[in-house]
C-alpha cells in the first residue's frame, strides 16, 4: 500500500500520475495531424503528375515540371524580360550552360604566355619592394623610448 501512495505524490525526477500525459494522449493534441504531407511533399507530386501535350501534331505526355520549363523557355524567347531573369537564375542554381574548362584542353602557348607574365609581375613586385626598403633606410628610426 505504501507504494502506491509514493508514485501518486511524485517527487524530483517524477511528476505525479495525475500531471502525466494519458496512454495514446499526445501533449500537442491541435498539433498537425498524422499523414498530412508537406508543402514541399505536395509541390513534388504536383510536379510530377503528367499532362496531355500537343507538340506538331503528335500528343506527348510530359510532367507538369517539364511543361513548365518550356513555358518558360518560351516566354524568355519571346523577351519577356521577367522570364528571362527566372530562367537565368533558374540556370544559376542548378549550374546548367556552365561549361567546365579541362586542364588537358589549355594551349602550350597560353601556359607561356601565363608564365610569362607571373614572372614580369614578380620582377615588379620585387624593384617596388627593394625601392620601399631603400627610402624606410634613409628615415631616422626612432628610438624605444617615450617621452
Amino acid at each position: 500500500m505504501a507504494r502506491d501512495s509514493e508514485h501518486d505524490e511524485g517527487g524530483y525526477g517524477r511528476p505525479p500520475k495525475h500531471g502525466q500525459f494519458k496512454k495514446g494522449r499526445s501533449g500537442n493534441p491541435q498539433g498537425r495531424p498524422k499523414g498530412v504531407s508537406s508543402f514541399k511533399a505536395d509541390l513534388a507530386a504536383e510536379l510530377q503528375e503528367k499532362l496531355a501535350l500537343t507538340e506538331n501534331g503528335k500528343e506527348r505526355k510530359i510532367t507538369k515540371q517539364r511543361a513548365f520549363i518550356k513555358t518558360l523557355t518560351a516566354a524568355a524567347i519571346k523577351k519577356d524580360i521577367r522570364a528571362v531573369n527566372a530562367l537565368l537564375a533558374c540556370m544559376r542554381s542548378f549550374g546548367v550552360g556552365v561549361e567546365e574548362q579541362a586542364a588537358e584542353s589549355v594551349d602550350v602557348e597560353d601556359l607561356d604566355l601565363l608564365e610569362n607574365y607571373l614572372v614580369q609581375q614578380r620582377k615588379k613586385e620585387n624593384r617596388s619592394n627593394s625601392d620601399a626598403a631603400g627610402s624606410k633606410s634613409e628615415k631616422p628610426r626612432p628610438s624605444g623610448k617615450r617621452k
